[in-house]
C-alpha cells in the first residue's frame, strides 16, 4: 500500500503562522525521504488555527523545496474562485513542476457567515448547486475545449481529483476524475462505502485527466508503540475540531498534556469520541491490520494520511512506522 499526506497547516500553540507554513515545507521534505507518494495542502480562510489559505501558492513553495514527491492541492475550493482562475492556478503549477502536480478540487464554502461574505459568496446551497457546472467549466479550460484558452499551456494533463463524500463519486465517474474519499463509513465498513465505489468503477468514463478509476482513501492515522500513545497524537486536532462545532473557531493545537477530557461537556465528549472512532490509530500491527481491511473493501491502494499533531517528533515517528508497513 502507498501512503500520502494531507497537511492542513495547523498552527501549534506557541508558533507563529509564518513558522507554521515553513513547517509544512519541512514536513513535505521529511515524508519525501520516507518514500511517500504525494503531499497535498488544504484551503481554509480566516481560520485562526490554520493559516493555509492559498493551496496553489503553498503547493508551489512545497514543490520548489522537494525533488520527486508529487505535490498538489487538497483542495482548491471552487466556490471561492472563478473556474478560469482555478484552471490557471493548476496550469501554472504544472508548467513550473511538470509531471509532479495533482489537482484536488472540492466544494466547501466559508466556515462562518462573515467569512462567506468576505469571500463574496452567496447562499451556500446555491454555491453547492452550481458545483458541477463550475467543475465542468474548469476542466474545459484545462483540456483546451473552452472558448477561452487558459494559460500557461502544457503538453500533459494534470490529474484532477474530486474530494468526495459518497454522494460525489457519481460526478467523478461521469467526468472521468479520480476520487479522494473519506468519512466515518470508511472505517466502519458500512454499505454505502461499497456501493458508492462500486458505482464509481462500473460507471467511470475515461478522460484526459484519469484514464481509469482511481481511489485514494483519506483517514486520520497515527502509529506509535502503544495504542494510547497513538491516540494522544491525534487528540490535539480532534480536540480543536470538537470545540469548533460549538465556538465557531478552530483553535491552535495544544500539547496533549494540557487537554483535560474530564472537563468537557457530555456533548463535547461524545463528539470527541465520534471523531476518534473515524480514525485509525494504534501500534504498527493494529494499524496495518485495519488499513488492510479498509483497502480490501474499498479497493484502494493508497491512503492519504491526515490528522494535525502538536507533537512534531511523534508525527515523524508515526510516519516512519507507517512507511515500514
Amino acid at each position: 500500500m502507498r501512503f500520502s499526506v494531507l497537511d492542513r497547516a495547523n498552527t501549534i500553540a506557541g508558533l507563529s503562522e509564518s513558522e507554521t507554513l515553513r513547517g509544512v515545507i519541512e514536513h513535505a521534505r521529511s515524508v519525501e525521504k520516507l518514500g511517500f507518494e504525494r503531499f497535498l495542502v488544504a484551503e481554509h480562510h480566516a481560520v485562526p488555527g490554520i493559516p493555509g489559505s492559498q493551496p496553489a501558492v503553498l503547493a508551489a513553495a512545497v514543490a520548489a523545496q522537494t525533488s520527486d514527491i508529487r505535490v498538489g492541492t487538497g483542495g482548491i475550493m471552487l466556490p471561492n474562485r472563478q473556474p478560469l482562475l482555478a484552471a490557471e492556478q493548476i496550469a501554472t503549477l504544472e508548467a513550473l513542476f511538470p509531471g509532479r502536480i495533482d489537482a484536488g478540487v472540492g466544494n466547501s464554502v466559508g466556515f462562518t457567515a462573515p467569512v462567506r461574505r468576505a469571500l463574496r459568496q452567496g447562499d451556500p446551497r446555491e454555491l453547492k448547486g452550481r458545483y458541477r457546472d463550475d467543475l465542468v467549466e474548469m476542466l474545459s479550460y484545462l483540456d483546451g475545449t473552452a472558448e477561452v484558452t487558459a494559460r500557461p499551456l502544457n503538453d500533459a494533463r494534470t490529474p484532477v481529483w474530486i474530494l468526495a463524500g459518497f454522494k460525489s463519486v457519481a460526478l467523478a465517474a461521469e467526468l472521468g476524475l479520480g476520487v479522494i474519499i473519506g468519512g466515518p463509513s470508511l472505517v466502519a465498513g458500512e454499505g454505502d462505502s461499497h456501493q458508492g465505489l462500486d458505482y464509481y468503477r462500473k460507471n467511470f468514463r475515461p478522460s484526459a485527466f484519469a484514464p481509469e478509476p482511481k481511489v485514494i482513501v483519506s483517514l486520520d492515522v497515527a502509529v506509535a508503540d502503544t495504542t494510547d500513545a497513538a491516540r494522544d497524537l491525534l487528540l490535539p486536532e480532534t480536540w480543536a475540531a470538537t470545540l469548533s462545532r460549538r465556538t465557531g473557531t478552530f483553535d491552535y493545537l495544544e500539547p496533549v498534556g494540557e487537554l483535560d477530557e474530564a472537563a468537557l461537556s457530555t456533548q463535547d465528549r461524545g463528539r470527541l469520541a465520534d471523531r476518534l472512532s473515524a480514525a485509525v490509530y494504534g501500534t504498527p500491527p493494529e494499524v496495518g491490520e485495519r488499513l488492510g481491511e479498509i483497502a480490501r473493501y474499498t479497493g484502494a491502494d493508497e491512503v492519504l494520511v491526515t490528522g494535525g499533531m502538536s507533537d512534531v517528533d511523534g508525527r515523524a515517528r508515526s510516519e516512519e512506522l507507517l512507511a515500514q508497513l
